[in-house]
């Protein structure tokens, strides 16, 4: 069941898509940390921890739900014209989706935390949570929403590894419980790096971009899409994966420059 682990490709995008669930979570920490501080200080840690389980239930139901639809590969219609082909699956339909929601939500996320900083946290502060069950409540629809693109994600770093339909599912719950476990041990500190470093939410955003594309010519792959008679081909994902590590590389480089400065300065 677990063959996949001894796969070095496997681990490469286990512990790529588990660094981008933290990162992609933090937004998720800094809601239910501005929804718990409503709350009096006996009750805020427990509602910390029991949000960010909650995430993790919902986002494992979700991995197996969309696993399932993006298991339906038969082509059930297909288009044919003079310039353009295509034989439209389910599996095609979910990644075209989820690529194009992908790119929305980056693009639209990185104008937000550009243009609008205070939006996010304004939008929770107008919620009125005066007992626990309130807060819960808006915890849970909070970690819904930030788990769509969180999963489609993971469904995005993940797809076409290993030889067996399970083996990405294997990855993908794997890196969310890690990366839950991590959040829930480290959720104060992480959420302070990052807001300490906001150029390092915005490269996580970035690379969404980059996996919304990937879906979208993974769903034309997959579905045999030719314009004007050349087909779409696959784009390795070794390619996402160097991009990713590289630019990462820059930015702990840019941090560290930064912080040799600030001390220069300060000596």
């Amino acid at each position: 069941m677990f063959e996949i682990l001894t796969s070095p490709d496997a681990w490469v995008a286990l512990l790529t898509l588990t660094f981008l669930e933290i990162v992609l979570g933090i937004d998720n920490i800094v809601f239910i940390s501005i929804v718990a501080n409503k709350l009096p200080q006996k009750d805020q840690r427990k509602a910390t921890n029991i949000g960010l389980l909650l995430a993790m239930v919902q986002r494992i139901i979700l991995l197996f739900a969309i696993s399932f639809l993006i298991g339906l590969n038969n082509p059930f219609y297909f288009v044919q014209t003079s310039w353009f082909t295509a034989g439209i699956s389910g599996q095609a339909i979910i990644l075209f989706v989820g690529g194009l929601f992908l790119l929305y939500k980056s693009t639209s996320e990185i104008h937000e935390k550009v243009e609008l900083p205070e939006h996010d946290e304004d939008a929770v502060k107008s919620k009125n949570i005066t007992s626990f069950s309130k807060a819960i409540v808006q915890i849970v629809i909070i970690d819904f929403i930030f788990s769509i693109d969180s999963i489609l994600t993971a469904v995005g770093m993940t797809n076409g590894i290993g030889n067996k339909p399970a083996d990405a599912l294997i990855l993908m719950v794997i890196a969310v419980v890690i990366s839950i476990i991590i959040m829930m041990a480290f959720a104060n500190p992480i959420r302070v790096f990052i807001n300490k470093h906001p150029s390092m939410q915005l490269l996580a955003l970035s690379f969404l971009i980059l996996i919304g594309f990937m879906l979208i010519a993974e769903a034309a792959h997959l579905s045999h899409t030719k314009f004007f008679g050349q087909e779409i081909g696959a784009i390795p994902k070794g390619y996402l994966y160097f991009a990713i590590a590289f630019s990462l590389l820059v930015e702990f480089l840019n941090i560290k420059m930064r912080k040799k400065e600030t001390l220069k300065e300060q000596g």
